[in-house]
């Protein structure tokens, strides 16, 4: 294929980038041959122009289409380069969240740095059993993969897990070995599976460490084989370890630590165990606190240090190992802190006590002058003599330093020998599989002789993966049988020569240790004279003579030749190591004692510094040999253990696992492209990519590739044969016969040959989709376009019809309006006219009226005006008389005053004079005379003049009045004469003034009138608010009323809310008790299973012949295992017995007693949680009970009091059992005495006396019963009243909805009318008032001339006080009522906790005690309530007291009569039991099969006459034969087909009737413990195959109902026929074993359900997911090395129609055996949650599967799975719900995934998934075409986060090992007894008809 076809414009590239490595960039312009240029353009829009190499002229590389990226196998890539691997890796992790790839046979594990919930229990049961290429790539595949093949292929197996620093190899490894226990389990009981994980916490503490990578970093390389038996089960383990980094322990790096070991010492010095190794806090030590960090984020080594110590006990080392261990790692921590000083500049000294030194000489038990001394001390030997030299500072500290590396060393290897010691088993070891948990390669800064020895190995590893790769490569050409080249790929084997070789680089540093003077130099010096011209991978660097560089198949690493060879040599002073070894502490001698119980078990050195070997007596041999052992470097060693490595994993399948670190921030999810390629090019997954690319890489089988590029094939192409019709297309579509081979199952492809075709292809459809747009838009124009001209001509047609009809409408209207205008003119002119001359004629008549009513006016206003003016003048002239006659006396006083006071002055002024007063006084009496005679005169004179006046006045008057009289009649002459001639003027002022006033009163009119419309605005304003107040009030009522509604509605819909959350709690309670039960159940079956096989083992091992059959107790508790034993199980037992009398050496004793004290502990705790359950269930009955009673209360006091009555029969019956019994027994065994036999007439005398007593008891119980009902329903009662009083806002509710009738009333009748006190007058109507404010010319004064309006506005404020004070009132009578409601709950709850108190207290003394008790309590009661009648009504009182004072007596009269019945009738109980054992005077005869010690305790059920139909009666010696035939020899095909369903059922049945009716005890027990043992043995021998399963449930569930259709009680018999209820069961009661059946019937449905489950299995991933069952819908994607199951239906593949076969076969099987309908629904619906449960685990493990195109296959497989529920109608047993999950989850592969409205409808949508599930579709959604989208990181964040607050199971998968609870309803049969006929097919001639 030419280039210039593959890079055409809008192709996409990888070019270089220095940031990103690599970057993607798309052609602009088409590529032609010889351009030097290609034109693109970035992603961000840049524009670029990227120049090739003029030399090669390499293009660069074509990137992959969009729907290959992401896939789970970077070998399906059609372009196989690095950025191709690099973007698909990134694109996983980054975007899908997913950290594991394949790459061919490699799995890529990507560190995520957080962590995810795919490694649980769930997970590893999903990959159990999977193919490899099946699911997801995961660590899990790899180890079901190594699983796998090691059980098929017979060969030991290898998981290598690599990488470097901080990548996660341990973590892989550990999840590896926890697959491996979780699968295979242990075959013995030993728990080997948890010690090889226990072991995971011990190593990571002692040889982990915190690194400036990882905070968790595997400091030592191990590889650990897991062995197992031929069962493939774990028996033990191994490890090995390789070159541990002992210099961690004397030194760390800034940000690193110790090993985590020191650090949890540490914390943990503060226990008390502790205090002796005298620690302190991690900072205080020089060994702990170099790097500066000791904490750990996130990681309590407290915490850590209790993980290692039960991990240690675990593994079976002690308390005094564990501190032995933790006291040499103390005394290490306190050596670091020994403080060395300088003597002289050739010698040092330790002062003397020091502190540290001495802890750990005390620690060590060694002398502290011994180690002070040889710690600044050496010794050295020569020839003939030996010196002691001390030593500097420096080589002190570094001594120190050698001894604390050392110690630790030996420590190391002597945990792990003691580790491989612990988890080594006895067992012969079948197979192994080894994981091996190593460094990747390494390149540091500075790298040393650590990094030199880890990259040899990964040179080694490398090798051994590359010829791998390539061997398998090879396999598959040949397989197929295609013609192939010798594909080139790297060989490092001239890099391992340079290291290994003779004379390599180990040799020549092993040769310069050897040398006295040997260094670094003179060893470098030699590497460049041997390797430096004659070796091309070994380079000198320009700057340096003392290192060199090594071309390793990663990188070139150049190593620092400083402490190679101190590092290579591992020394340390023997002295010291003397010292040590006579130690008085026993664990440091072992540790030194002997150097090969300090090597790892497989002889290699586990670490550098384990060969320093010294002896404590001198042995020349010993001392040879260790001389000669000590000789062995570090990395001779090193090389020794790599080479058995090789050979090891060479010798097994290799699984490979490279680690990648994504970043070097240990940041979650985020990738670093430069760090990520430089792994991938570390860790070898390039060169398989390369290796790949290098021949076929793309693999197709014919019928996928058929399938997937049919579309570009013509029809005339297809042949017959698919192989030839893909061979004849590949030879026309692609030109270069090179580029692809044909095998013989599959089409090999070279590097971007299906590029290509999906190009092709892509391109085909585009084309097909743009045909296909084209037309359907052409018809959809045409359709439009026809649509248009059909509305076009419609709207003509009407718009011209309308014009039309709107034209003669007009028309009409003219010709009419013109009529009306000429009448309405004529009659508007006729009326103006008459209007103006009524107008005239009015105004005329008005005028004149007011003109003469103001001229009457006018005169009589001036007549008033007159007489007023007169009477005003005179009043005026009076006035002003007055006031002047009032102002002269006033004045007059004032001047007299003024002149009395001169004249008093003056005369005080004489008077103060005698003489002037003598003076004054001469004289005095002559003038009083002549004064007095002056006076008398003058008074004469006076009566003249006024007789005189009077006549003058009189005459005066005369005149006067004539001559006024005269004036007047002058004047009214004048006065006429002015009138008359001024009479116009006045006229004409008067008209004047007449104008004035009117247009005065028009502007007093016009003001009145504004003030009246301003008034009636204000009224109207008044009005509408108070009708607007009236609304609001109406409305606050309405609202009221409403919220009353609301809330009562609320109440009644959450109590009915809370009632059905607490029925399905209870019934989820239950269905929980229900299910732990059934497990438990089947726990028993297994143990049960698992004893009865044991005691078979010893029973063929001892060889003993069976006895007979041993029987059990028919009322033995269904609880107990003994009940389900059979007489196989006895005899065993029996003939154990005899076994050990015989020969005890024979069998295991210890083993057997073992296994039945295990058997006995597992029979109590099933036992206890049997009741546990009963205690359970009889919460959940009681419950129910309350709510049942709440509604139903009389039916609930009819159960009560027949669970008491229940109750109180059987604890008093069970009292006179054992005396019945015993009596029977007696009478029984004693059939030689004539008079104690059956029939006699003392046994008849005593059965008489004894039904009698019965009777007489069973009286009285129910007479004290009733009495307990009375407490129970007052009990009922109260609680029904405290409930009712509880709803406290409901009352509240109807109280305010009273409240608000009542204010309505009042407000209704205040508005009719005022009856306030303080209005006398009557108010004026709102209508009255409204009408007058209307009116045309209202008179507003009479409107409110009495106040009316203020009237009414003060009556409507005082309606709304009265409403506030009624209100008021009402509130508070409504709080009244609530605080009595509330003080009468509490008494009523005060009074209901007495009542269960005493209940209580009466539940737990003895009946008798009970019975008086309750009397007690009755009595006071009843005191009680007479004392609240008295004080209510004493004549009620008194008649009441009367009537219970009558029947307490009558009470107490009964309870004493029939105390002494019953004491009277034990007595003759006893008499006769005791004359019956004089009679007999011997012991009873034991029966047959029953032992001496156990006797028989039947049931006492009183025998009821019955007649003798529908029974089979059978010999005793014939109940073998029998279960024999009708059980273990039948076969249910036969009895399914031509016998009735359920015949074994009726004849086992009726067979039991029979022993019923002859009172056989041990014949019904026999036949039931025989018929439930057989049918157990049947199911343990054919418990695989379904129908057996089937028809054996159908019968058991068939005897359990004929059991309780016939047992007599009413709840069974509703359904009975007259002829049935006669066929009841007459003397037993067999309750006890109708629970042992329910429980063997719940036994055999979940066999059932497990057979069903093995068969559908393998059908259901297959059926529902991988085959098209719509063809051509989902495309078949580009599959790599790891090949997946095909899509394509082949011959051996299951379909969904194999899986609806399926189900009609099981579905016609159960309904042929007659199963109940009920349990056929319940089978189906387990059926369907397996098949929902197993498919959605898969699509959520497999990529390949989330796809658009699936969605639509699961939503069409799950609607023919509804089908066929409709066809079964089976629709409502609730199997379609199962698949809510399943459906929902391929809705959301089709929905819609963009925008956030997508994400509301999915959040809604998917309720029946979890976050983790939604979000994991979502990352894992994979388009198939190149037309479809993936879903953005963006939308699956908006998604994470609308689901937050779910409160749901992290859990990912469903459980598919849930099984539902199974229920066994009450199916009665119409089937008549005595009708059945027993066919001759069975072989039943032995049983009789009776």
């Amino acid at each position: 294929m030419a280039a210039s076809e593959l890079y055409t414009k809008y192709a996409r590239v990888w070019i270089p980038d220095d940031e990103e490595v690599w970057r993607s960039a798309e052609l602009t312009k088409d590529y032609r041959q010889g351009d030097g240029v290609l034109q693109l353009q970035l992603e961000d829009g840049k524009d670029l122009e990227f120049k090739l190499d003029p030399k090669t002229n390499n293009l660069p590389h074509l990137r992959n289409p969009d729907i290959l990226v992401g896939e789970n196998d970077l070998t399906a890539l059609s372009y196989l380069h690095e950025p191709a691997v690099l973007h698909n890796l990134k694109v996983r992790f980054i975007d899908s969240k997913l950290i594991y790839t394949y790459c061919g046979i490699v799995l890529v594990a990507i560190n995520p740095y957080e962590t995810l919930p795919i490694y649980g229990a769930d997970i590893i049961n999903a990959y159990s059993g999977q193919n490899m290429g099946d699911m997801d790539p995961h660590i899990f595949a790899v180890a079901e993969e190594a699983y796998k093949q090691m059980a098929r292929d017979e060969r030991n197996q290898s998981i290598i897990v690599s990488g470097e620093s901080g990548a996660g190899k341990t973590v892989s490894a550990k999840y590896a070995m926890r697959y491996f226990a979780t699968v295979s389990g242990s075959a013995s009981e030993a728990n080997v599976e948890e010690k090889v994980l226990a072991s995971n916490p011990i190593m990571e503490s002692i040889g982990n460490a915190k690194t400036t990578r990882n905070d968790n970093s595997s400091r030592f390389g191990k590889y650990i084989e897991i062995g197992f038996d031929k069962k493939y089960h774990i028996i033990g383990a191994n490890m090995r370890t390789y070159l541990l980094e002992k210099s961690r322990v004397v030194f760390q790096a800034d940000e690193e630590r110790n090993y985590h070991i020191f650090y949890q010492l540490c914390a943990s010095a503060h226990l008390p165990e502790f205090k002796a190794l005298k620690l302190g806090k991690a900072n205080d030590f020089h060994y702990t606190k170099q790097g500066r960090n000791p904490v750990i984020d996130g990681v309590d080594d407290a915490k850590e240090m209790s993980t290692t110590r039960n991990a240690f006990i675990l593994l079976g080392i002690n308390e005094s190992y564990q501190m032995g261990l933790f006291q040499i790692l103390a005394s290490i921590l306190h050596l670091g802190n020994v403080d060395v000083k300088d003597r002289d500049s050739d010698s040092s000294i330790i002062p003397p006590n020091n502190g540290h030194l001495s802890v750990f000489c005390e620690l060590m038990g060694v002398t502290y002058q011994d180690m002070s001394h040889w710690l600044c001390h050496k010794k050295l030997k020569t020839a003939t003599e030996t010196y002691i030299k001390p030593i500097p500072k420096l080589q002190a500290i570094n001594a120190r330093d050698a001894l604390a590396k050392h110690i630790y060393a030996k420590l190391f290897n002597w945990i792990v020998d003691h580790v491989n010691k612990a988890l080594h088993s006895t067992v012969k070891q079948h197979s192994f599989i080894g994981v091996l948990d190593i460094y990747g390669f390494e390149t540091f800064e500075i790298n040393s002789f650590e990094q030199f020895c880890i990259n040899y190995a990964n040179e080694k590893l490398q090798q051994q993966f590359n010829m791998h790769v390539f061997k398998l490569e090879q396999e598959e050409y040949m397989k197929e049988q295609i013609p192939w080249t010798l594909i080139d790929f790297y060989d490092n084997q001239p890099c391992i020569n340079l290291i290994e070789a003779k004379m390599g680089i180990l040799d020549l540093l092993d040769e310069e240790c050897k040398m006295p003077k040997g260094s670094d130099d003179s060893w470098a010096q030699k590497l460049y004279n041997t390797h430096l011209k004659t070796c091309a991978l070994f380079e000198k660097p320009r700057m340096s003579n003392k290192a060199f560089i090594i071309q390793h198949f990663a990188d070139k690493v150049e190593y620092q030749c400083d402490g190679f060879l101190e590092k290579n040599k591992d020394t340390v002073n023997e002295e010291q190591i003397n010292v040590l070894k006579a130690s008085k502490f026993d664990l440091l001698v072992e540790l030194f004692h002997d150097e090969e119980k300090a090597t790892s078990p497989t002889g290699a050195a586990p670490g550098p510094g384990g060969r320093t070997r010294l002896s404590v007596k001198p042995d020349k041999g010993k001392s040879s040999q260790a001389s000669k052992e000590h000789k062995k470097t570090v990395g001779l060693q090193f090389r020794n253990s790599l080479q058995l490595l090789m050979e090891t994993l060479n010798a097994t399948t290799p699984h490979y696992v490279r680690c990648i670190k994504p970043n070097d921030y240990k940041h979650a999810f985020t990738f670093d492209p430069k760090r990520a390629v430089q792994q991938l090019r570390a860790c070898g997954v390039l060169e398989t990519i390369r290796i790949s690319a290098a021949g076929f890489p793309s693999r197709w089988t014919y019928q996928e590739f058929f399938s997937r590029y049919r579309v570009l094939m013509k029809q005339k192409d297809v042949l017959t044969d698919k192989k030839m019709t893909c061979k004849n297309v590949l030879e026309k579509l692609v030109q270069d016969p090179d580029k692809y081979q044909f095998g013989k199952t599959k089409i090999f492809f070279r590097a971007g040959q299906v590029a290509y075709l999906e190009k092709l292809r892509a391109d085909k459809l585009r084309a097909a989709c743009i045909r296909i747009q084209k037309t359907i838009r052409c018809w959809l124009a045409r359709k439009k376009y026809l649509r248009m001209k059909h509305a076009a001509t419609t709207i003509q047609r009407f718009v011209r019809g309308y014009q039309a009809r709107c034209l003669a409408k007009f028309l009409r209207r003219t010709r009419a309006a013109i009529i009306i205008q000429k009448y309405q003119r004529m009659y508007i002119q006729k009326t103006c006219y008459k209007r103006k001359q009524a107008a005239a004629l009015a105004m005329q008549c008005i005028l004149r009226a007011y003109m003469a009513r103001q001229l009457y006016k006018a005169l009589l206003r001036e007549h008033k005006a007159v007489i007023i003016q007169k009477m005003v003048r005179g009043w005026l002239a009076r006035q002003w008389f007055k006031r002047s006659l009032k102002a002269i006396v006033y004045l007059q006083c004032c001047i007299r005053r003024m002149r009395a006071k001169r004249e008093l002055k003056k005369l005080k002024i004489e008077a103060r004079s005698v003489e002037h007063f003598k003076k004054l006084n001469i004289g005095m009496e002559n003038k009083i005379m002549q004064l007095q005679r002056r006076i008398d005169d003058q008074n004469k004179e006076n009566r003249s003049m006024s007789e005189r006046l009077n006549t003058l006045e009189t005459s005066h008057a005369v005149e006067s009045e004539r001559m006024r009289a005269e004036v007047t009649r002058l004047r009214g002459a004048e006065e006429d004469a002015k009138n008359n001639a001024n009479k116009v003027t006045s006229l004409l002022e008067e008209l004047e003034r007449l104008r004035k006033d009117l247009q005065n009163t028009q502007k007093e009119k016009k003001a009145i009138e504004d003030w009246a419309q301003t008034y009636q605005d204000e009224m109207e304003k008044m009005i509408s608010e108070l009708k607007e107040q009236n609304q609001l009030l109406k409305t606050e009522k309405n609202n009221l009323n409403q919220l009353i509604q609301e809330q009562s509605q609320q109440w009644t819909d959450k109590m009915q809310r809370a009632l059905k959350e607490e029925t399905q709690q209870l019934e989820n309670d239950l269905n929980e008790e229900r299910s732990r039960y059934q497990n438990l159940l089947t726990e028993h079956l297994r143990l049960e299973e698992k004893y009865d096989d044991l005691k078979e083992e010893i029973t063929l091992a001892v060889n003993v012949p069976k006895p007979g059959h041993r029987r059990t107790d028919s009322t033995h508790s269904s609880n107990e295992s003994e009940c389900t034993y059979n007489s196989e199980f006895a005899e065993s037992e029996e003939g154990s017995r005899v076994g050990e009398d015989v020969s005890k050496s024979i069998l295991d004793m210890s083993l057997f007693l073992k296994l039945q004290k295990r058997v006995s502990e597992l029979e109590q705790e099933k036992q206890s949680l049997q009741n546990e359950l009963d205690r359970r269930e009889e919460q959940f009955q009681r419950a129910r009970a309350r709510d049942d009673e709440e509604h139903k209360k009389a039916r609930g006091a009819e159960l009560e009091y027949e669970s008491l009555k229940r109750q109180e029969l059987e604890s008093e019956n069970k009292k006179l059992k054992h005396d019945l019994n015993q009596m029977r027994q007696s009478l029984r065994g004693g059939a030689e005495a004539g008079s104690g036999a059956p029939g006699s007439p003392a046994y008849t005398v005593l059965l008489d006396q004894l039904n009698a007593s019965n009777e007489e008891l069973e009286v009285r119980k129910e007479e004290v019963l009733i009495l307990r009902s009375q407490l129970v329903s007052q009990k009922e009662a109260m609680q029904h009243k405290t409930t009712m009083t509880e709803p406290l806002p409901y009352i509240e509710d109807v109280q305010k909805l009273t409240d608000a009738k009542e204010i309505s009333q009042a407000y209704m009748g205040l508005k009719d009318t005022n009856r306030s006190p303080r209005f006398t007058r009557r108010p004026t109507e709102v209508n009255e008032l409204m009408s007058r404010l209307r009116s045309p010319f209202p008179d507003y004064h009479k409107l409110n001339e009495d106040g009316e309006l203020w009237l009414v506005y003060e009556g409507l404020k005082e309606t709304n006080r009265l409403l506030e004070s009624q209100l008021q009132a009402q509130r508070r009578s409504h709080d009244n009522e609530v605080e009595v409601l509330r003080g009468e709950l509490h008494s009523l709850k005060e009074e209901n906790n007495r009542q269960q108190q005493l209940l209580a207290q009466n539940l737990q003394l003895p009946p008798e005690a009970r019975i008086e008790a309750s009397l007690q309590h009755e009595i006071t009661r009843l005191t009680n309530e007479n004392l609240e009648l008295h004080s209510d009504d004493p004549k009620e009182y008194k008649a009441y007291r009367i009537s219970m004072l009558r029947r307490m007596v009558d009470l107490m009269e009964q309870l004493e009569k029939q105390d002494k019945t019953v004491r009277k009738l034990k007595k003759q109980l006893k008499v006769f039991a005791k004359k019956i054992n004089d009679l007999e005077g011997g012991q009873m005869d034991v029966s047959p099969g029953q032992t001496a010690d156990e006797p028989v305790h039947p049931v006492n059920i009183p025998r009821r006459e019955k007649d003798f139909q529908g029974m089979l009666e059978y010999k005793k010696e014939d109940e073998l034969k029998l279960v024999k035939n009708i059980i273990l020899e039948l076969k249910p095909r036969g009895v399914a087909v031509n016998l009735i369903p359920g015949l074994p059922a009726y004849i086992l049945f009726m067979c039991l009737r029979h022993a019923d009716y002859i009172n056989d005890d041990q014949k019904v027990r026999s036949l039931l413990t025989s018929v439930i043992n057989s049918i157990k043995k049947i199911l343990k021998k054919r418990g695989d195959d379904f129908e057996t399963v089937s028809f054996w449930l159908a019968n058991t569930c068939r005897f359990l109902h004929c059991l309780k259709q016939y047992s007599g009680d009413e709840q069974f018999m509703k359904h009975n026929s007259p002829k049935q209820n006669e066929h009841c069961l007459s003397n037993f009661d067999l309750a006890e074993y109708r629970q042992v059946l329910s429980d063997l019937a719940i036994q055999i449905y979940q066999q059932l359900i497990k057979c069903m489950e093995n068969i559908l299995q393998p059908m259901i991933v297959s059926g529902m997911l991988e085959h098209e069952t719509i063809q051509g819908v989902s495309g078949v994607k580009p599959t790599g090395l790891r090949k997946r199951t095909s899509s394509i239906a082949d011959e051996g593949t299951y379909t969904l129609d194999s899986i609806i076969r399926q189900l009609n076969t099981f579905h016609s099987i159960m309904c042929h055996h007659g199963t109940d309908p009920e349990l056929i629904k319940q089978v189906v619906k387990q059926q369907f949650y397996i098949i929902g449960a197993v498919t959605l685990n898969n699509l959520l493990l497999r990529k390949d599967m989330c796809s658009w195109s699936k969605g639509m296959q699961i939503r069409y497989n799950v609607s023919q799975l509804e089908e066929w529920l409709r066809d079964k109608n089976l629709m409502t047993c609730g199997a379609k719900e199962t698949l809510e999950p399943l459906i929902q989850a391929a809705q959301l592969l089709q929905v819609k995934k963009k925008t956030d409205e997508d994400a509301e409808a999915i959040c809604s949508m998917c309720n029946a998934l979890s976050t983790a599930q939604i979000v994991k579709v979502l990352n894992l959604y994979t388009p198939v075409n190149a037309f479809e989208e993936r879903v953005s990181v963006l939308f699956i964040r908006t998604i994470q986060t609308r689901l937050r607050d779910r409160k749901e199971s992290p859990q990912l998968l469903m459980d598919t090992k849930l099984i539902y609870p199974v229920t066994f309803p009450f199916n009665p049969s119409s089937l008549a007894l005595e009708t059945i006929q027993i066919p001759s097919s069975l072989n039943l001639a032995f049983l009789t008809r009776v």
